[in-house]
């Protein structure tokens, strides 16, 4: 039994250390453009910035953890009888992306396509419609985001990545209401968009 525990440790370090020995990292930056499920939302465009890494798997697979400050945001439009003021929501997260690639090897390019999972957690919000909402809002947005995101991109000469991602959060952005004016906010989705990224990889 210990010899076949051994084996099974030696064979995963060994798996370890060769991807590790074939990962690359690098950094991270791009678009975002958001916004939520209501009639009267606008998308607002933001950014994202942060480090990543790829560790290839063979075949043309590849995993991508990144870890990114993210700002997401809506303006989610007239919500207030008492006011014709718009509400903007803007929240930045630290958010952690887990990219599953494919994609053939073309001489110097190699296009791929992926899905993300991620989650994240809020550490900053900036909102913006008279103080009783901004109160409300900073009290009433959850802290944690989780969803997934579809895209596809091309990677240059092994070091340069351009990408579009459609992402999704599953959670609700609020919770439930506790001001009047805001009970169209209840189930709002949280955010959703596209990301346009350039990844540098070394």
């Amino acid at each position: 039994m210990k010899r076949i525990l051994a084996l099974v440790v030696s064979v995963a370090a060994s798996l370890i250390l060769t991807t590790a020995a074939h990962a690359q990292f690098g950094f991270i930056v791009g678009l975002t453009s958001s916004s939520v499920k209501m009639a009267s939302a606008d998308a607002i465009s933001l950014y994202h910035a942060g480090i990543t890494g790829k560790i290839p798997l063979g075949s043309g697979f590849a995993i991508q953890p990144s870890l990114l400050y993210q700002v997401k945001g809506a303006n989610v439009g007239h919500l207030d009888t008492a006011t014709d003021e718009d509400f903007k929501v803007k929240t930045g997260f630290v958010e952690l992306p887990l990219g599953i690639q494919w994609g053939p090897e073309l001489g110097s390019f190699r296009p791929f396509v992926f899905g993300e999972p991620f989650i994240g957690y809020r550490v900053s919000s900036t909102d913006r419609g008279n103080e009783t909402f901004q109160d409300w809002a900073s009290q009433a947005k959850n802290k944690f985001e989780y969803g997934f995101g579809l895209g596809a991109g091309l990677e240059i000469s092994d070091h340069l990545q351009l990408s579009v991602q459609w992402f999704n959060n599953l959670g609700t952005m609020f919770s439930k209401p506790a001001e009047a004016g805001t009970e169209s906010l209840e189930k709002v989705k949280n955010f959703e968009g596209i990301k346009f990224s350039l990844a540098i990889l070394f």
